[in-house]
């Protein structure tokens, strides 16, 4: 499995980019291999501003359903429009065009509380 160690992480399996006051998320190779052939995401927080570890949409596997939690309190500025057409990108490159949605960091002290790439292969036990 892949885990970029530019990224940040969250015990609920989303990947951080920090650049600035704005970040990238998405979910974690991990994650995507957990849920299997993803089929749809739903996001619909676009323009809101969601607290840290609430739920800023779902995505959709072919057996189940998954939450997606926000990992820092901000304001979604952008969701990936590219996997309305095509939901297997995050499947096939979670860190690249599987990206999610993009944020404007409310609290940019929340970043300290995410985990590094190493604590985050020690709680996933890779």
């Amino acid at each position: 499995m892949n885990f970029p160690a530019d990224l940040k992480y969250t015990k609920d399996h989303e990947w951080i980019r920090v650049e600035g006051n704005n970040a990238t998320i998405g979910i974690t190779d991990f994650a995507q291999k957990e849920l299997g052939d993803i089929v749809y995401v739903d996001i619909t927080t676009v323009g809101e501003t969601v607290a840290k570890e609430e739920i800023f949409g779902t995505v959709e596997a072919v057996k189940t359903v998954s939450d997606l939690f926000m990992p820092l309190t901000g304001k979604v500025l952008e969701m990936n429009k590219d996997i309305d057409s095509a939901p297997e990108s995050v499947n096939t490159d979670p860190y690249g065009k599987g990206w999610m949605i993009k944020i404007s960091i409310d609290n940019v002290a929340e970043v300290a509380e995410l985990l590094s790439c190493d604590a985050y292969k020690t709680l996933i036990g890779a």
